[in-house]
């Protein structure tokens, strides 16, 4: 028995049966030699962490536009942030905690420049719109290591495509055809909004946006008045929850579920939508709006074409793929005119 089998039977020792097994996955579009060291799940995370994408999340927006300060979080710090806290739920549950941090530090690769403002303008720029989940599984099917993907377990893929909830989406899946295909992927789902409203509103009170002491009052009661608290609370509400329902789905209390959705719904109309948020928001689709039309008339530029798909599609991937600061500096370097002598 070599070390990746060893472990694997650890996996069938110590987690629960509703835990996904690296052994039982689904596997991975193209079949491989298995490791002799590093279980499927493992592997697969691996080749998130060292891929570009991942790389260029450190200079990806959450909420503020290519900030200047230290302090403010970037897609990176979220990504580690909701693996964390989804690794700390899979942990307490006794769920495969690799696949949980596999598919949490892949779940936004496919974010564009300037976070959701961003991927707002490429939705309206090409057929079929646009998605960062839906763009984050092409990343590690088609786009990383030069057209041939990441090749990563099914498990991991459907994780990444069911993690988004947008604005008005259900927190929580209820329905078994729209959940995950694993409770590790279902957690990732829940981690997501567990961080960022938090850090989000850490970031809102430093940016001088808003104060703690604005949300409602019942929300605080419920939830915490501190970003550690609410984060502690809602984590052990969602173990104990998923505990009571004996795994049958991730899930959450009612009375946390419904604080959670109010908390959200604050940050939507105190924060996300409001100056001087959404001043810069217009200003950076207006500017990948004019990238991804040069980009388009001059294709030759800048895009490799490959598998005969269209120039728009290229051309969404490649602004898709920007960090902030590349897609300013080209901008910059298409649009504004030079100092006289550069």
């Amino acid at each position: 028995m070599n070390i990746r089998e060893t472990l694997e039977r650890i996996e069938y020792d110590t987690l629960v049966p509703q835990a996904a097994k690296s052994a039982e996955t689904r596997g991975r579009d193209r079949a491989e030699p298995e490791d002799d060291l590093r279980p499927s799940y493992q592997r697969d995370r691996d080749r998130i962490i060292h891929c570009k994408a991942f790389r260029r999340l450190k200079h990806k927006t959450q909420v503020f536009l290519a900030p200047e300060g230290d302090h403010y979080r970037t897609r990176l710090t979220h990504v580690l942030e909701v693996t964390q806290i989804g690794r700390t739920i899979a942990k307490s549950l006794r769920l495969n905690e690799v696949l949980t941090e596999a598919i949490g530090l892949g779940h936004d690769l496919g974010h564009s420049a300037f976070g959701h403002a961003g991927e707002a303008a490429l939705n309206k720029l090409v057929h079929g719109g646009f998605d960062h989940y839906r763009q984050s599984v092409r990343v590690v099917e088609v786009l990383e290591n030069d057209g041939r993907g990441l090749n990563l377990t099914v498990e991991v893929r459907d994780g990444i495509l069911k993690h988004s909830k947008g604005e008005k989406g259900e927190l929580l899946r209820t329905r078994p055809k729209s959940r995950a295909l694993t409770l590790e992927g279902d957690i990732v789902r829940i981690s997501d909004i567990i961080a960022y409203v938090n850090h989000d509103i850490d970031d809102g009170i430093r940016a001088d946006i808003i104060r703690e002491d604005d949300i409602p009052a019942d929300i605080l009661s419920t939830l915490g008045r501190t970003g550690g608290a609410r984060i502690d609370r809602m984590v052990r509400d969602v173990i104990t929850s998923t505990l009571a329902r004996d795994y049958a789905q991730i899930a959450m209390s009612a009375e946390v579920l419904e604080a959670l959705e109010a908390l959200r719904k604050y940050m939507f109309e105190n924060m996300y939508l409001r100056e001087p948020v959404t001043t810069e928001i217009v200003k950076a689709q207006a500017m990948l709006t004019a990238l991804f039309e040069y980009v388009v008339a001059h294709p030759d530029e800048f895009l490799q074409t490959h598998n005969g798909e269209p120039v728009e599609r290229l051309a969404i991937d490649f602004i898709a793929g920007m960090t902030d600061r590349y897609a300013m500096n080209l901008y910059a370097r298409l649009f504004l005119p030079r100092k006289w002598g550069e």
